[in-house]
């Protein structure tokens, strides 16, 4: 029974459900006709809507293409008429321009008579296309050659009336601008006006770019080649007129006449030029300076020169002139890179250096000959002129290889052939010495009277004491000029340093060697000692003064100790002249017994008498002889006069006391002041006075 109802339940609502989606049914049908409708409604008026569009089409696009025709026409004829109003000023640029070309650019203004100027080049090349051979054209190309003549003309006046040579006083403060600690310079070289560059370089690029024209570079290499000429000219002057007074360093800064400085800050004073100034004349000074205390006077030959023999280059003004020339070639070099253009600016600079480079190197040569010249005359001193240039050149030839790169071969190897030449004359030099040192001739006539320092020492050990400024130099010297050259890449300072070192001991080696010989011109066996004793001592103490000792001993460490047990062995030498003395009071002959000397009231036999009497008269003579002949004995240097006085009382003095004590109480004379004639005092007294009487 329940089943039927629910049967009947669901059926009912099947039917609900049944007549409603019949009602949607209905509804959607409905909606489907009217869209039906609306759709046939819009393809109507879609139709008339072409129909209308096309109607208008076929109306206007005749009108659109007649229109366009017309435009074109127009454009043609403004584009003829346009052609041909510049195709007629070609025909009038002559006389348009003819006038403004004659008064030149200065007149007119630069960029207005340029302007000109490519009006009448566009004239130029048309008649060359279209019209040759007619009047037009040699007018206009005769116009156009009169205005690169104006133009090349403006260029060149326009370097003459702005250029000026640079005032030494600030080509110092450029140089001297590098030491300070900030490491940027403040000063800065401008030789043209900004304006004046601008032009140049305006005419520049138009010569070449549209007058097919370079001639003005020439005038440019000439002017500027000239004015770096002149700027150095000018600093030699200078220098030499403000050397050993303080001009250099405190000149007033004055304005230069048409070259400008430009300052961040004012610099109250100029830096002292004492990196250079330390060179000139140092050797040959210092040669003829004793080595010894002062009133000492010694025999030997001076240094002099006549003026005649004298180099013209000064060292110091050569130094600084060096340096100038580079930072003028830098300062040159960026004002042509203002002005020529890029293709034409290693050449014209290669021109503009070339005469500056050649001085320099000129004088360097001549520094070179003349250094040879003194080698063959054995005058070493003068050639260390060579070795501050040589250090000199060496530090900044990198610059200057920096700064002539891309110019000509033969301009960047002067300073490298300059470089070669001084280190082969400075190589040959450090040899010839050491040659000249083993040839020095052995004459008793040359021989100090004194057995004091030979000059033939004190020469070399001055030679030898200007290299410690030059360590590195030198030795590259003799690694790459020496007989056994090497390369320059093979050449770094530790090798440098050992080969000085090494070439040192050679040098001390040959003046030991002739030092020997030469002692052995003396007649006085003991002046020999004293005379080797004087050079060895003023040679170890000039090594160790200088420094050179350290440098030696990184090639041979036993320098010092043998320099010390050779002073020690010519002391023991030395001593050997007592022993005269030493045999009358040490009582080697006929000694007075002991039971004698412990009874002295008892009477003395007449031969122990005449013995004792024998020692002092003995003693006495020696004393006095020995006295005589030292006292001409010179000793220059102090401590070791000090050293070996004190040495002769301590082996003297306790020997003559014991000697005196034992004779002095027996009687064995009446007059005793005969033969005791000294005090032990007065023999302490008397060794204090040796080797005084040349002080």
């Amino acid at each position: 029974m329940a089943n039927m109802e629910d049967i009947a339940a669901l059926k009912s609502e099947i039917n609900t459900k049944l007549e409603k989606e019949m009602s949607n049914l209905n509804l959607l049908n409905d909606a489907l006709r009217k869209s039906n409708t609306n759709t046939e409604n819009m393809l109507g008026i879609l139709s008339s809507f072409e129909s209308r569009l096309r109607k208008l089409e076929n109306t206007i696009v005749p009108v659109y293409n007649e229109t366009e025709n017309l435009r074109r026409r127009q454009e043609n004829i403004d584009k003829t008429m346009k052609t041909l109003d510049h195709v007629l000023g070609y025909y009038h640029i002559s006389q348009d321009a003819e006038m403004m070309i004659k008064d030149g650019p200065d007149m007119h203004g630069l960029d207005r008579y340029l302007q000109q100027m490519d009006k009448i080049l566009e004239a130029l090349n048309y008649f060359k296309k279209h019209n040759q051979n007619t009047v037009e054209l040699r007018d206009v190309a005769a116009l156009f050659e009169m205005g690169k003549d104006c133009l090349h003309v403006e260029f060149h006046t326009l370097l003459a009336r702005h250029g000026r040579p640079v005032p030494p006083v600030l080509i110092l403060d450029l140089i001297n601008a590098e030491d300070e600690i900030q490491g940027d310079s403040d000063v800065q070289m401008q030789h043209l006006p900004e304006k004046i560059i601008e032009d140049l370089s305006d005419i520049s690029k138009w010569l070449t770019l549209n007058g097919n024209n370079t001639d003005f570079l020439k005038d440019y290499i000439t002017m500027r080649s000239s004015m770096l000429i002149k700027s150095l000219t000018g600093l030699k002057e200078h220098l030499k007129s403000s050397s050993g007074s303080s001009m250099t360093l405190t000149a007033p800064h004055s304005p230069a006449l048409g070259t400008k400085f430009n300052r961040n800050k004012e610099t109250p004073g100029r830096k002292s030029m004492k990196k250079f100034a330390h060179f000139s004349r140092k050797a040959s000074t210092a040669i003829l300076k004793s080595p010894f205390d002062p009133g000492h006077r010694r025999t030997g030959s001076s240094v002099e020169t006549t003026k005649e023999e004298q180099c013209d280059v000064d060292i110091d003004v050569y130094i600084t002139t060096l340096t100038a020339l580079l930072k003028l070639m830098q300062s040159e070099l960026q004002l042509l890179v203002q002005v020529v253009p890029e293709k034409y600016q290693r050449s014209v600079y290669d021109n503009i250096v070339q005469p500056g480079l050649e001085s320099v190197v000129n004088e360097g040569e001549t520094l070179a000959a003349y250094s040879r010249k003194s080698i063959g005359k054995r005058e070493f001193s003068m050639v260390l002129s060579i070795f501050p240039v040589v250090k000199h050149l060496r530090s900044i030839k990198p610059e200057f290889d920096r700064n002539l790169e891309g110019c000509q071969a033969p301009t960047r190897a002067k300073l490298a052939s300059l470089l070669s030449t001084l280190g082969s004359t400075g190589a040959k030099a450090l040899e010839e010495f050491i040659d000249n040192i083993k040839n020095d001739p052995d004459k008793a006539s040359n021989m100090p009277r004194d057995g004091t320092v030979h000059e033939l020492t004190n020469h070399t050990m001055v030679f030898m004491e200007q290299l410690q400024d030059y360590v590195e130099t030198a030795g590259a010297m003799l690694l790459m000029h020496g007989e056994q050259a090497a390369p320059s890449e093979a050449v770094d300072d530790r090798k440098s340093r050992l080969k000085l070192a090494d070439y040192c001991t050679k040098v001390l080696s040959a003046l030991g060697l002739n030092l020997t010989n030469k002692a052995e011109t003396y007649s006085d066996p003991f002046l020999k000692p004293i005379f080797m004793l004087n050079n060895f001592n003023y040679i170890l103490k000039s090594l160790k003064r200088s420094g050179l000792i350290e440098l030696i001993h990184s090639w041979h460490k036993d320098v010092q100790s043998f320099y010390e047990d050779k002073i020690v062995e010519e002391k023991k030498n030395y001593s050997q002249s007592w022993s005269r003395v030493m045999h009358y009071i040490l009582e080697m002959n006929e000694p007075m017994s002991s039971q004698r000397m412990t009874n002295p009231d008892a009477k003395l036999k007449d031969k122990e008498k005449q013995n004792i009497k024998d020692k002092f008269t003995g003693f006495n003579k020696e004393f006095e002889e020995i006295m005589r002949t030292q006292k001409g004995y010179a000793i220059p240097d102090q401590e070791l006069r000090s050293s070996l006085k004190k040495d002769n009382i301590e082996f003297i003095v306790p020997a003559y006391r014991i000697f005196l004590d034992k004779y002095k109480r027996l009687n064995f004379t009446k007059n005793v002041d005969k033969y005791i004639k000294y005090t032990v005092d007065d023999v302490e007294t008397m060794i204090n006075g040796f080797f005084d009487t040349a002080f």
